[in-house]
């Protein structure tokens, strides 16, 4: 990985076009105020995201024990005892 170059707050304001530039072509930089790094200004690059197949997911959701319905519709009844019902469509703040 590249050294990035300090620069301060006021030469990013008063050279931006230049500084945007650089950073275009592949340049980064960390910018500094007082001295302090406070940021870093990098070239953007899009985040490739790669997601498996919807069958390679139906298969790793094949292999889940089966749900005990009664076991946990239970075990949320004794936690909402505990600490209370959660209903997302239930507004605490209204009475």
């Amino acid at each position: 990985m590249q050294q990035l170059k300090a620069i301060g707050q006021r030469e990013l304001r008063n050279d931006n076009a230049e500084i945007m530039r650089r950073v275009e072509a592949g340049e980064g930089f960390v910018v500094t105020r007082n001295n302090k790094p406070v940021a870093q200004l990098l070239p953007y690059r899009e985040e490739v995201v790669s997601r498996p197949p919807l069958g390679d997911i139906q298969v790793l959701f094949g292999t889940l024990p089966p749900v005990d319905a009664e076991r946990w519709d239970a075990d949320r009844k004794a936690a909402d005892e505990v600490f209370g019902a959660d209903d997302p469509l239930e507004d605490p703040w209204q009475t």
